[in-house]
C-alpha cells in the first residue's frame, strides 16, 4: 500500500484528489496540507511513501519544499501535480528532486500510472507535459522565453514576489539574507528586462508562470 501526501494550498482541489485516490487499492492518503513548510513537517514526522506537490503555493512554494524534503529524506518520491505545465516548471522541479511530474488536468490512470512509475524507481511525466517540452525544444521556445534563464531560487523568488513579498518575508522563508534577496531581484528584473514588480507580475501572468 502505497502512503500518499497530497499538498495543495486548495481544499477543494486536495478534496478531489483523496476521493480519487480512496477508491485505489494499492493507495492511500494519509495526509493533506496547503503550504511547502507543512509538507517538510509531516514528512519529517510520517515518511510517506509518495508527495504530490503542487507548485505555486503561498510561502515557501513546492520547488523549494521538494529540494528539502528530497534532500532530507531520499527514499520519499515527490510527484509535482501542478496547472504550469509550461517551461520552465517542469525541468526545474525534476532539478529540485520530484521524480515525475504531471499537469492537473491529466486522467486519473495517468496520475496512479506515475506514484507507480516512482515507487519503481522510473521517473514519469505526463503526456502533455511531455510533449510541451519536446515541441519547446524544436521551436526554440524554452530559449526564447526569459524565465528559462532563471536558476531554481531565482524562479522561487519570482514567486514570492508576484505573491507580493517583501524581501524580509522572502527572505525568513528561504533562509537567506534581505541583501541575497535583493540581489536576486535585480538580476531577475535584468534576465526579463523588466523594471519593478509589477511589470513582473504582468510578465508573470502573459507567459503562464501563475495558475
Amino acid at each position: 500500500m502505497y502512503r500518499i501526501l497530497l499538498v495543495d494550498d486548495h481544499g477543494l482541489f486536495r478534496s478531489g484528489m483523496k476521493r480519487i485516490l480512496s477508491d485505489v487499492e494499492d493507495m492511500t492518503v494519509v495526509g493533506e496540507v496547503d503550504s511547502g513548510e507543512a509538507a517538510i513537517s509531516f514528512v519529517d514526522k510520517h515518511l510517506p511513501d509518495v508527495v504530490l506537490m503542487d507548485v505555486h503555493m503561498p510561502g515557501m512554494g513546492g520547488i523549494e519544499a521538494t529540494r528539502k524534503i528530497v534532500q532530507k529524506h531520499d527514499g520519499v518520491k515527490v510527484v509535482a501535480v501542478t496547472a504550469m505545465s509550461e517551461a520552465p516548471f517542469p525541468a526545474q522541479l525534476l532539478e529540485a528532486g520530484a521524480k515525475a511530474y504531471i499537469s492537473k488536468g491529466c486522467p486519473a490512470d495517468e496520475m496512479f500510472d506515475a506514484i507507480r512509475s516512482v515507487m519503481k524507481g522510473e521517473p514519469y511525466l505526463s503526456n502533455d507535459v511531455a510533449q510541451k517540452l519536446s515541441l519547446a525544444g524544436i521551436s526554440g521556445q524554452q530559449r526564447d522565453n526569459g524565465a528559462a534563464k532563471l536558476s531554481t531560487r531565482e524562479l522561487q523568488v519570482m514567486l514570492l514576489i508576484t505573491q507580493g513579498k517583501s524581501n524580509q518575508d522572502i527572505s525568513d522563508t528561504l533562509y537567506v539574507s534581505p541583501k541575497t534577496i535583493s540581489t536576486y531581484r535585480r538580476r531577475i528584473y535584468e534576465k526579463l528586462d523588466v523594471s519593478n514588480d509589477v511589470e513582473l507580475t504582468h510578465y508573470a501572468i502573459r507567459h503562464g508562470l501563475l495558475d
